[in-house]
C-alpha cells in the first residue's frame, strides 16, 4: 500500500478502508502513524536483508558484490517508500529494529569475509558500499541521471570500483592509518 499511495498517503484511514476494518481496531496492532511508518521500516528492512542475503547465496568476493548491487537496486527501485523507509538506523532501545539492522549488518559482512575483511575494515567497507549504492539509486529515483549514456553501464562502473577497493581495502586502511613520518 505505502508504495503505491506513497508516504503522504500513508494514513490510519487509508489502511482501514484497504483492510475493510474500523480505524479504531487498528490501535489495537499499532501505535498511529508513527507506529505504522516504524512496522513498516522493521519490516522494510527484514525484506531487503532477505533480498541481499538470497541473491548472494552460493558467490563470492565481486560475483556476491555483484549479486548484492543489483539485487540492491532492484529491490529499491521496485519499493521506493519501504526503501526509503528502511534507510535510517533504528531508535536506541527498539530492539526489534535493532536486531534486524544486525542481521543487515551480519549478512554483509559474510558477503565481505571473501575480501578477508572484517571488525572496523568491514564496517568501513560496508558504510562505503552502503553510501554509493544509496546514492545511485536516489540520484536515479529522482531522475538525475538524465543523459543519454546508459544508466546501467554507469551503475556497473561504479560497482566494478567498489570491487577494486575492497581488492586493495586492508592495505589501503594499513596506510590511512599509519602515523604521518
Amino acid at each position: 500500500m505505502v508504495d503505491d499511495l506513497g508516504l503522504e498517503g500513508l494514513t490510519l484511514v487509508a489502511l482501514a478502508e484497504r483492510l475493510g476494518v474500523r480505524q479504531p481496531s487498528l490501535y489495537k496492532h499499532i501505535n498511529g502513524v508513527a507506529g505504522l511508518r516504524r512496522a513498516i521500516a522493521v519490516q522494510a528492512a527484514r525484506d531487503l536483508t532477505g533480498t541481499l542475503g538470497r541473491a548472494a547465496i552460493g558467490r563470492s568476493r565481486g560475483d556476491a558484490i555483484v549479486a548484492v548491487a543489483d539485487a540492491y537496486r532492484e529491490w529499491a527501485h521496485a519499493h521506493p517508500v519501504r526503501y526509503q523507509l528502511s534507510q535510517p538506523a533504528p531508535r536506541p532501545g527498539d530492539t526489534e529494529h535493532e536486531k534486524v539492522a544486525a542481521d543487515f549488518i551480519e549478512m554483509l559482512t559474510d558477503v565481505l569475509s571473501g575480501f578477508g575483511l572484517e571488525g572496523d575494515d568491514a564496517i568501513d567497507a560496508i558504510r562505503g558500499i552502503r553510501s554509493a549504492l544509496h546514492g545511485f539509486v536516489s540520484l536515479e529515483a529522482a531522475g538525475a541521471f538524465a543523459m543519454p549514456q546508459d544508466v546501467n553501464r554507469s551503475f556497473r562502473r561504479l560497482v566494478a570500483v567498489l570491487i577494486d577497493a575492497l581488492d586493495h581495502w586492508s592495505a589501503e586502511s594499513d596506510a590511512a592509518t599509519a602515523a604521518p613520518s
